[in-house]
């Protein structure tokens, strides 16, 4: 029987662990919406937050935009000034955004995620 190895982020950071409301990164909870990069984590003030995910341009050739627990359509004029600072954008669930990243960042390439949390369950 194969045994389980850990993953190797090469000392980037990933995406340690989500749940209803939450996300562990960078040795951290954070109850809100972030920002990871293979440098760290950082606040997102959400889809209105365009600067922060601009200034990713130069950094990151594709962002993984997690947009909570349902597939759901990112306002078009975000996307358009997102590609057209270089930067690819793949929309889908905040928990396969979260999985698309590290499998991403482990091939090491220039990635990051924009997650907002998965509503907590009432």
């Amino acid at each position: 029987m194969a045994e389980m190895q850990d993953t190797d982020y090469g000392g980037a950071t990933p995406v340690d662990g989500y749940g209803p409301g939450f996300f562990r990164a960078g040795g951290q909870v954070h109850r809100s919406a972030l920002i990871v990069t293979a440098e760290g984590v950082q606040p997102w003030g959400g889809l209105d937050d365009t600067a922060a995910l601009l200034a990713l341009a130069g950094q990151v050739d594709v962002l993984f935009l997690g947009l909570g627990g349902q597939v759901a359509h990112p306002p078009r004029a975000l996307v358009q000034t997102l590609e057209a600072a270089g930067i690819g954008v793949e929309p889908m669930t905040s928990p396969t955004a979260a999985r698309c990243y590290n499998v991403t960042l482990a091939e090491g390439r220039r990635v990051a995620c924009a997650l907002i949390p998965v509503e907590p369950l009432d």
